[in-house]
């Protein structure tokens, strides 16, 4: 396993690094700028697993990213408020407040093992970015306007129970039982939505958490969703989500 360790404050550079040894896992490389980052990440493959510090001495180290693409699998180390770390969970593989804890840097790791080892998560850093510049919550949609035959339908984004994706197309389920279609796809929808009240739980289907009536277990260590009102079809959160799944509504 490749690891890079991106931390401007050397000695917990090196702190992370016997943290890490002592675990078993070697580290490859440390940087310690944005410029550094930006340098090493174009001439060298990318890594299994970076620890990220979040403020560099020369910059926010998604600069890096703006110049290259990172396809690993990212852990933050950081001390952002708590609206940021939760967005920082959502979309990465965890995130470790600093100093950090041998204890939550093992289940970090256990976690990238277990979920990640073969399949990334796509960050999203300019979103993270914007959190960090703004210091508030981003601007996600708060209504949908839908086609109705002739007319055009307002629907509040507290008002859907779920979205989902049926032959190529997705729909909106509303807290009253109606399905509508939507011209995003799941993708861009994960994107538009909250991530306090919106999680994909599998390829098919994004749930909102205040209409989940019941959670059940199900085979192969997975989980069934039941929602107020979503008849269609059984709602499954595949087994590589359900760790985050459960970190979500917690």
């Amino acid at each position: 396993m490749k690891i890079v360790i991106v931390e401007d404050e050397k000695p917990a550079a090196r702190r992370l690094q016997r943290m890490l040894n002592k675990i078993g896992l070697e580290v490859n490389v440390m940087l310690h700028s944005v410029n550094e980052g930006i340098a090493w990440f174009k001439e060298n493959t990318a890594p299994d697993l970076v620890f990220l510090d979040i403020q560099l001495s020369d910059g926010i180290s998604f600069e890096i990213f703006e110049e290259v693409t990172i396809n690993s699998a990212v852990i933050f180390t950081t001390a952002y408020d708590e609206y940021a770390l939760k967005a920082f969970k959502l979309n990465s593989v965890d995130y470790l407040l600093k100093p950090i804890d041998e204890e939550e840097l093992i289940n970090a790791v256990t976690k990238f093992r277990e979920n990640y080892l073969q399949n990334s998560p796509k960050i999203d850093f300019d979103a993270f970015k914007k959190i960090l510049e703004t210091g508030t919550k981003p601007d996600y949609k708060s209504r949908f306007t839908i086609q109705v035959g002739q007319h055009l339908k307002i629907i509040n984004t507290e008002d859907i129970c779920c979205f989902y994706s049926e032959n190529k197309t997705s729909y909106l389920t509303t807290n009253t039982g109606r399905n509508y279609p939507v011209e995003l796809s799941l993708e861009n929808l994960e994107n538009e939505l909250d991530p306090e009240n919106f999680f994909r739980i599998n390829r098919k289907s994004i749930v909102n958490i205040n209409c989940i009536e019941d959670i059940i277990s199900y085979t192969n260590s997975r989980l069934e969703i039941k929602l107020k009102t979503f008849k269609e079809f059984q709602l499954i959160v595949s087994r590589e989500r359900v760790r985050d799944f459960k970190n979500w509504i917690s």
